[in-house]
This record gives structure tokens, sequence and C-alpha cells, in this order.
């Protein structure tokens, strides 16, 4: 298939980004209860996502997404069952967000655009259809592969100058979902020190540092640890208030929906907080 899909999916406005390869019922069910969406589950969750009926056999509305399964480590086939068991018992609320992972940490990371047109063909033969799946997608090449093969494009770390300049290369018809990382905290060094913990991962990773410099960052900038004015951009902090104004920035830049990714304690219950005190200024409306 090579045309864009003119229906986008509707994941709400907001939604939540773990990078927990699964997720519990119990979980899911909290997460769909403060208003938000979706869930997306990164981390590279493996073929056989098990754990996806089970979170939506806890919930009634809340749509689950992957963020990404990646294509190396996930063979096609197996996703593409896995997906037609899951649209089978729960239609429309699964998508399968693809991507083609990093090659400094793949060693069979050769011509990874050609792996996932090749992915996305297995994808096709096995009748998963492009309304219900999304990619990975930072640069041109692969952000207009995502407009042809799939619903749009998930954008991992980026900022909402990045989604402007997506939503103009993508047209008005073609999901689109960035990622924004938030750190719930007034003390901006405290809050950067949390956010660096993460990002200066990706500033080993040529295809997040090259996005970078292509928004106008310096090599000073993406030179480890990251600087200020980078950490900033990319992770959101301060009072409930400004972080949802900062994430609104990407629904102004043009994006469908926003995945919200909290930083620091992994705890259950401190997540849930954070995404609760967020729920209010993001407008979002409690289902209970």
């Amino acid at each position: 298939m090579t045309e864009s899909v003119a229906l986008k999916p509707d994941l709400g406005r907001f939604g939540v980004w773990l990078p927990t390869r699964s997720i519990t019922p119990e979980l899911a069910a909290r997460i769909e209860s403060l208003g938000y969406g979706a869930a997306w589950i990164g981390g590279s969750p493996d073929a056989e996502l098990s754990w996806v009926e089970p979170a939506l056999a806890q919930t009634t509305s809340l749509q689950l997404a992957t963020g990404i399964v990646n294509i190396w480590t996930a063979p096609a086939k197996p996703v593409a069952e896995s997906f037609q068991r899951i649209e089978s018992a729960y239609p429309g609320r699964f998508l399968l967000g693809v991507g083609v992972g990093h090659p400094e940490h793949t060693q069979e990371y050769v011509k990874p655009y050609d792996a996932l047109v090749a992915y996305l063909d297995e994808l096709d033969a096995a009748v998963v259809p492009t309304s219900r799946r999304v990619l990975a997608a930072l640069g041109p090449r692969v952000l207009r592969l995502a407009a042809q093969r799939s619903a749009g494009a998930h954008p991992y770390l980026t900022t909402p100058q990045h989604t402007a300049k997506a939503r103009e290369q993508l047209g008005g018809s073609v999901f689109l979902a960035p990622e924004h990382k938030v750190v719930l905290s007034t003390d901006a060094e405290q809050a950067r020190a949390i956010g660096r913990q993460t990002v200066e991962f990706y500033l080993g990773l040529s295809n997040y540092v090259n996005n970078w410099l292509r928004l106008g960052f310096t090599e000073a900038d993406v030179r480890k640890p990251g600087s200020d004015r980078l950490i900033d951009a990319v992770v959101a902090y301060g009072t409930p208030e400004a972080i949802a104004q900062r994430l609104r920035e990407h629904l102004d830049a043009g994006a469908d929906h926003v995945a919200v990714q909290v930083l620091g304690s992994q705890d259950e219950d401190a997540l849930v907080s954070t995404l609760a005190e967020l729920a209010g200024p993001l407008g979002l409306t409690p289902t209970s």
C-alpha cells in the first residue's frame, strides 16, 4: 500500500508513555481513570504482546500502543499474528508502533530504511491495516514513509519545533503523536539532573543527535551530558500548569496526540500521582 491513510487513529489529546515493555491491568485502569486516552509501551516489547489483552480487559476506552516494537528483535510474522489476535478480541483499541531501533545497539543494523520497508511489506501480506500502525520517525525520509505506509508518525525525544516541521512534511491528514518527557519539579537544577539521567543515553545515538542538529542545536549542545538548552527543550518541568503549557505547544504545532513520559521515580504510585496532578491542567476528564 502506498497511499496515505485518510482516517487518523483517535487516542485523545494526551497519553502516557512507559519504558516498561509491558503494562499491568491495574496500571492501565488507573491511567484510564485519570482521563488519558492511551498508554504507549516502550522498551522494545517482544512479538507476543501477551500483556495487551489483560490490560484492555481491565479498561473500557483506553487504547494501547507500542512505542515501539523493534523490527530487529520482534519479527513481523509473530507481531502480525499478535495484532490479529488482539484486534479480534478488542477491535480498534490497539495501535502497533514499529521502528528500527538504534544502529549503535544492533549488530544486524544494515540499511535500516530498506529493512523497515521489507517489514511493512510483511505486515501488509499479513493484513495488518495501515490505519492501525505508526512508525517511529524523525527525519524527512522516514516521515514520508510513515505517511505512505502507516497511519502516521510517533517521533520520540523531540520538540514542538520538530512537531511543526513534521506536520509540514506529513500534511494534514496524517497522524502525528510525539513523545515528551516531564519532571514535576520547580527546581530547575533538580529537574535538569533528572532529565539528563535519561537523555544522556541518547546523546550517543546518531539518529537523535542528527535530528537535534537539524533542529538548530549545536555540536556543544549535543555533547554529553547535554547543554541546559537541549535538556530544557526536550524535558518539560515546573508547575503542573507550566508543564501542561509546554505539552500543548506540540498540539499547537500540529500534533494530534502527545505521549507524556514522566521521569524520576518509577514507583507506580508516584507515577500515577504525577499524572493526576497534570490531568487537570491538561484538560482531561476523569472517568471515575
